[in-house]
């Protein structure tokens, strides 16, 4: 299993290298996100691959959920780069470099290098849990609690970057929040979403024994912790407060995270 993650690891630093220096000769990175949820796909496809003497069901049904969950997300992202350009978060930590002729060192120091080595954290429950499970590997309680979640959160994320694409596409609601449909329950429906993808491939992971269950907790752990306390819903809702007069109103009457029902209409 060590040889396996070592192989995995190598394949995940050879493809980064790559898409810096494609990053490096178009002078934008944020394409990374993107790169971000595909990472994770290609990283749960080889692992499957590696099993040794053939999959089993349970490590099918990781490798499917991950791969999934990131084929949509890789794609999501993808176009909403090529529709909106750089993302303004990246253009503001890699700016002033980028007038001294640095770019590229940058680049790989502040983005391509931490996100290969967090992906690589994140997607542990995927890489452990489908090693951990050659055939025949059954089916067990927790792999289908798991199984449940993660459709749960795939639903809000699909829905929810749904219904927001749909809102942006409307000239008549330029300025103005998206307070309708899942976004009435929740500030941030896809990343509800995917915290729930990950704790459910992390239970499905888990079914394959306790020791995977420990080592990889804190892949969904970390996750959670960054969608809701460092680099996404803090962003986001701070920029949003500058940009949208009624999104402070919006913040008070709805639900930050959890999906509940709005304090007032």
């Amino acid at each position: 299993m060590v040889e396996a993650l070592l192989i995995n690891a190598v394949v995940l630093v050879l493809a980064m290298l790559v898409l810096w220096r494609v990053a490096a000769s178009i002078g934008d990175v944020s394409f990374i996100d993107a790169v971000w949820g595909g990472g994770m796909g290609v990283l749960a496809l080889v692992s499957w691959l590696h099993v040794s003497g053939g999959a089993g069901a349970r490590a099918s049904l990781i490798a499917a959920m991950t791969v999934i969950w990131a084929a949509r997300l890789a794609i999501h992202l993808l176009r909403r780069w090529r529709a909106s350009g750089e993302d303004p978060r990246y253009a503001k930590i890699l700016g002033k470099v980028r007038a001294k002729g640095r770019y590229a060192s940058a680049a790989l120091k502040y983005v391509f290098g931490p996100q290969a080595v967090l992906l690589f954290i994140t997607c542990l429950p995927a890489q452990l849990g489908i090693l951990a499970s050659p055939a025949p590997a059954p089916l067990g309680t927790l792999a289908l609690i798991g199984a449940v979640l993660w459709l749960i959160g795939i639903t809000f994320e699909t829905v929810g970057d749904w219904q927001l694409s749909r809102f942006r596409a409307d000239p008549a609601n330029k300025g103005k929040v998206l307070a309708t449909g899942l976004w009435r329950y929740t500030r941030h429906p896809n990343y509800f979403g995917d915290t729930c993808v990950w704790w459910g491939i992390w239970l499905a992971a888990a079914d394959a024994g306790a020791w995977v269950a420990l080592a990889s907790v804190i892949g969904p752990l970390f996750l959670t912790f960054t969608l809701t306390k460092w680099s996404g819903k803090p962003l986001l809702e701070k920029g949003m407060e500058e940009r949208r007069p009624g999104y402070r109103e919006y913040v008070e009457r709805t639900s930050g995270f959890v999906p509940w029902w709005p304090k007032r209409d």
